[in-house]
């Protein structure tokens, strides 16, 4: 059992809101388009700063705790990529000025980090006082497994999500961005602009995504504090992640299997555990080293095969894959086959 003294987790949320303020009031202040030596520096700072964390951790609390860091660490940092295609799908359909799109992601990570943090407190209790909800939560992951493999081919469609076509119906929305404003005032109406809208898309595509990798890490550790602490690193440097390699997502074209296989082998740890717990204790669990190895050599295959797929076929396009079949739109269907 792990013993975080309160000191602790108010010094770590401490640094996570610094870090979150410093980003807001670059966004805030200072909007540009966001280079990349601008992004790269971003992103090693974040990297650095996850595994100076780690490190410290496994040091204070031992190597046992500090793999599962790593793992989960790992492991949503995997998933944030995922997030990174969604995110460009929602700027693209929107047309979000470049100088915007730095205030646009800082705030999803904002949303992200408390609907994660809701998450993590039902999660942790629901787990301590129901052992079958790994049962349930190993299911839920095999299940998303299985339908994000199914539909690896496709993009989520955002303007069908039902919260945007709500928002839309109900707000009204005025025809350009208002210099990044949120909402405005245009001939004595109040309106809110179309960057209302991106957050309102985004805010609701974290959620979904909450409900995956909250689950995810779940099947690494049951220890809260590293599951909120492996969320909060890997979204922290998600705003920099997008602007460094959003120009080469297309060539990610197995990641959603990638994905697809890391999901469905946690899915089947926890059901593991859940039947070593409440069934039998001779039923093998997967320790927390093999997952970190699976894990890395899963991302690893799909990473090197992607490029040697694209580079045979330039054609070849990624996608973020869906959790449901939708028919593609027709300027979807015009821009694949121009591209083809």
């Amino acid at each position: 059992m792990l013993h975080i003294s309160v000191l602790t987790w108010v010094v770590t949320i401490g640094l996570i809101v610094t870090l979150l303020a410093v980003d807001l009031a670059l966004a805030a202040l200072r909007p540009h388009r966001v280079g990349f030596a601008e992004a790269t520096a971003w992103s090693v700072f974040y990297v650095l700063v996850a595994v100076g964390f780690g490190v410290w951790f496994a040091l204070a609390h031992g190597g046992d705790f500090g793999t599962e860091y790593f793992t989960g660490y790992l492991v949503e940092k995997s998933l944030s990529v995922d997030n990174l295609f969604v995110f460009v799908i929602i700027m693209t359909t929107f047309a979000v000025p470049e100088e915007h799109q730095h205030k646009v992601l800082t705030f999803g990570i904002v949303l992200a980090l408390i609907m994660r943090a809701i998450f993590i407190v039902l999660g942790a209790t629901l787990l301590s006082l129901f052992s079958f909800m790994f049962l349930l939560f190993g299911l839920l992951l095999i299940y998303t497994a299985v339908q994000l493999f199914r539909h690896r081919d496709e993009d989520p469609d955002v303007e069908d999500n039902v919260v945007v076509r709500g928002a839309r119906r109900v707000l009204p929305v005025s025809d350009d961005h208002v210099g990044g404003k949120l909402f405005a005032k245009l001939e004595g109406r109040r309106v809110v602009t179309p960057l209302f809208i991106v957050l309102v898309a985004i805010g609701s595509v974290d959620l979904l995504f909450a409900l995956d990798s909250i689950p995810a890490v779940f099947g690494i550790t049951a220890e809260p504090y590293i599951v909120f602490t492996a969320n909060a690193f890997a979204l922290l440097g998600l705003r920099a992640l997008y602007f460094l390699v959003k120009g080469l997502l297309d060539r990610l074209v197995y990641l959603s299997t990638g994905l697809a296989l890391v999901l469905a082998f946690i899915g089947v740890k926890l059901v593991l555990h859940w039947a070593h717990v409440d069934i039998d204790e001779s039923v093998p669990e997967i320790p927390t080293l093999v997952s970190l190895g699976v894990i890395v050599v899963v991302l690893a295959v799909v990473t090197v095969a992607s490029l040697v797929k694209t580079r045979l076929d330039p054609s070849a396009r990624a996608h973020s894959g869906s959790l449901r079949a939708h028919p593609p739109r027709a300027d979807e269907t015009d821009r694949d086959r121009a591209r083809g």
